[in-house]
């Protein structure tokens, strides 16, 4: 028994640890700030979960018990990154930060939304003295 809980916080060391690799790759070599906050969010957030959850597997089989720590890391985590990483993405369209050519989904000349609402968010001046 002891031998299948050391393979299973093995795989997930593998794979949280490839997750982050992956998620620091991509904030290395990712062309703009947009695509850059994307991949390190994502990933890195599922890598951190593994790496946590191998952590609360391996410790409550030896402890018999799951630590309350081991369990808010991730919760809050979970919570916040998606918030954080909306926050950059509102400061960053609000500061006209340079977007890459090859970056989707951006809107057009007009002000229009990607997903075709053309009148929200279509000049961050004016919205901006709104969320005030």
């Amino acid at each position: 028994m002891q031998t299948v809980i050391e393979a299973i916080v093995c795989v997930l060391l593998l794979l949280g640890s490839a997750f982050m690799l992956i998620g620091a790759i991509g904030l290395a070599r990712l062309p703009d700030f947009y695509m850059r906050l994307h991949g390190p969010t994502k990933s890195t957030t599922l890598g951190v979960g593994g790496v946590v959850l191998a952590s609360v597997v391996y410790f409550s089989v030896h402890n018999n018990f799951a630590s309350l720590h081991e369990v808010l890391i991730p919760a809050f985590l979970f919570l916040t990154a998606p918030i954080s990483a909306h926050m950059l993405t509102k400061a960053g369209i609000q500061q006209r930060v340079a977007v890459s050519s090859v970056t989707r989904g951006r809107p057009d000349a007009a002000g229009a939304s990607a997903g075709g609402e053309g009148a929200q968010g279509a000049n961050p001046d004016t919205n901006a003295a709104q969320d005030f």
